[in-house]
């Protein structure tokens, strides 16, 4: 029970910051289906936000994706295609220090409603190590939740990361 006021303190800090931290950059998480639909939000999200680049991490095929901005009228020159990361833990891994280097403060992360908890709880970790914010903005689908053991499981590997750099993707790889 001890653990529990530092928690809610920390919540409670986390989310008073992210009302005046205005987001420099949106983040993407891939792996919409066939019918791009986290593109196709993300394209009409920033149209609202013209001045701030677009990382989008994994996902659909280069030119399919800037068919769909290009489409949208949003310049290409805003986006940032990362094709390294194999899976959530890795999307925030490849670009979290890049983010850093550029001096970005603040991200809107943009994913599927059904997987915003986990990508959160990975992002506090890996860009919160950094002293990135990320501000949730959900894809809506009909998918219900992932579930919570998901989370705590990418979660823990994202712990590891910061502690080894490890991100556990070759354990992975070879379940397969």
């Amino acid at each position: 029970m001890a653990f529990v006021l530092p928690l809610i303190t920390w919540w409670g800090y986390k989310e008073v910051q992210n009302q005046f931290v205005q987001p420099q950059a949106v983040v993407v998480l891939g792996g919409s289906t066939r019918h791009l639909e986290r593109e196709k939000f993300t394209a009409k999200f920033v149209r609202e936000h013209p001045n701030i680049p677009i990382w989008i991490t994994g996902g659909s095929p280069r030119t399919f994706t800037q068919r769909v901005f290009t489409k949208a009228g949003v310049d290409p020159k805003r986006l940032h295609l990362d094709y390294e990361a194999v899976d959530t833990v890795t999307n925030f891994t490849t670009l979290v220090d890049d983010l850093n280097a550029r001096g970005i403060k603040s991200v809107y992360l943009i994913t599927s409603d059904f997987h915003m908890r986990r990508a959160c709880v990975i992002g506090e970790i890996i860009l919160g190590s950094r002293g990135i914010y990320l501000k949730p903005i959900p894809v809506p689908s009909e998918k219900p939740p992932e579930s919570i053991e998901k989370s705590i499981r990418d979660g823990a590997r994202a712990i590891i990361w910061l502690v080894t750099g490890y991100t556990g993707v070759d354990a992975a790889k070879n379940k397969r």
